[in-house]
């Protein structure tokens, strides 16, 4: 077999590979030999059967499947003499495919773009600034005032009810003058402006009073759950008994009590580190950046121009369905990149190549539990259907590379922070808010 170099431009690669008659003659007899000891057929014993009849009835499969062996084998001695590591899968093609007979040479035409050398990085020569932002008084009174709200009580109050007041109702629902199955209840606590009875129903109750009797007429939607109420017009015979108006909480031991902490002061504590974590969360996405536009400017290398244009293409095609939120298919006009989807995509490759580089030189895994919990996080978003969504993560491997490659960027970058000569300073939430404001904006 002969590998004939075709081209050696940049980072472009193409070779001819050439396959002779008598080579791929051998590779069939080979394979034949191989399985002519378990072959059985009528009028020979197992094993027995002629080498000749073997290639007339088995040969032109084999032979298929000997080109395709000798083929990848080429490829593979290929890439492991050279040491190319193609950037996508390479293009593979036979020449005179479609007139290719039995007797000839088989002769195939790769060609494909290899990764770069990536430059070595002194990583302790990289500078970075930590934001530091402490839980301030302020800010955890003001976690504290949010909670009370989320822990609301309701206390009566004289006149109408309005939006956010809390009605205590019997009611009685009919349709046609017949109450109906599942429409009435007694001293029934209904917050208006919750939505969480059919449309039209909360509205039409404020301005009742305490001792009010009010007929409130409404159509249930035509999708509605049961099917014998769906579409229908009723009327629901409601007496207002209490009318009560929201009430926060008190910030006191009672109410930390509610949230599980032992007093008001342990409650303080909790919330102060859980906004810390949040501060250092926020923090470490705005030194992420800074390294990432470090290491964007110190390191400089050839890009392979297929990886860019397919990084480009998926960004422009994301922007679009950003603004085109509507439109949920692919079935639209091609979108071209701009020079900005480019740029970008020129440098999320660059940065993609040299964070595995470093990564692959640190030897650094994603585990399995890693994966295992990064897959339970994504399957809280399909609720009821979390095992399905494990079931088709384990058989698509697209998806779990998607799930591994920020678990595993998120490491070496964790890496290069440790090597880098990293100061720190604290700032106010504010400014921390402003920093983490200012990653969009670029």
């Amino acid at each position: 077999m002969q590998v004939t170099e075709t081209l050696n431009e940049g980072l472009k690669r193409g070779y001819t590979i050439t396959l002779t008659a008598a080579e791929l003659d051998s590779k069939v007899n080979e394979k034949l030999a191989e399985a002519q000891p378990e072959v059985e057929m009528k009028g020979f014993r197992k094993g027995k059967v002629p080498m000749a009849l073997l290639k007339k009835q088995f040969g032109p499969r084999v032979l298929g499947e000997a080109m395709q062996e000798a083929v990848d084998g080429a490829m593979n001695a290929h890439f492991e003499e050279s040491g190319d590591k193609p950037a996508m899968q390479p293009s593979v093609n036979m020449v005179d495919g479609e007139t290719w007979k039995e007797g000839d040479d088989v002769v195939v035409e790769m060609a494909y773009e290899k990764l770069p050398e990536i430059p070595e990085v002194d990583l302790k020569s990289v500078s970075l600034e930590k934001l530091v932002a402490k839980a301030s008084d302020e800010a955890v009174d003001e976690a504290l005032a949010n909670l009370a709200e989320t822990a609301q009580d309701f206390e009566a109050k004289d006149g109408a009810a309005e939006e956010g007041d809390q009605v205590v109702i019997d009611f009685l629902g009919k349709i046609d003058g017949e109450a109906f199955d599942g429409g009435a209840a007694e001293d029934y606590p209904l917050v208006l402006g919750s939505n969480s009875f059919i449309p039209g129903f909360e509205d039409q109750l404020k301005g009742t009073k305490a001792g009010d009797e009010k007929n409130v007429e409404v159509n249930f939607p035509e999708e509605y759950g049961a099917a014998n109420l769906a579409g229908k017009a009723a009327v629901f015979e409601c007496k207002i008994k209490e009318v009560k108006a929201p009430k926060a909480a008190e910030i006191d031991d009672e109410l930390a009590k509610k949230f599980g902490a032992e007093d008001l002061a342990a409650l303080k504590g909790q919330i102060a580190e859980r906004l810390e974590a949040e501060y250092a969360g926020a923090a470490r996405a705005v030194m992420k950046r800074k390294l990432l536009d470090v290491l964007d400017e110190k390191v400089s290398f050839e890009l392979p121009p297929s990886l860019v244009e397919a990084e480009a293409n998926q960004i422009a095609h994301q922007l679009w369905h950003e603004e085109n939120p509507d439109h949920h298919g692919h079935d639209h006009d091609k979108i071209e990149p701009t020079d900005e989807h480019n740029k970008l995509a020129e440098r999320r490759v660059k940065l993609g190549l040299l964070l595995a580089e470093l990564g692959q030189k640190a030897e650094v895994q994603v585990t399995d539990q890693e994966m295992t919990q990064a897959v339970m996080n994504q399957a809280r978003q399909y609720p009821g259907q979390e095992r399905q969504f494990f079931e088709f993560v384990q058989q698509n491997p697209q998806m779990q590379q998607q799930l591994r490659a920020p678990i595993f960027e998120d490491k070496v970058v964790d890496y290069i922070v440790e090597l880098a000569d990293v100061s720190e300073k604290e700032v106010s939430k504010d400014d921390l808010q402003k920093a983490v404001e200012a990653l969009d904006e670029e």
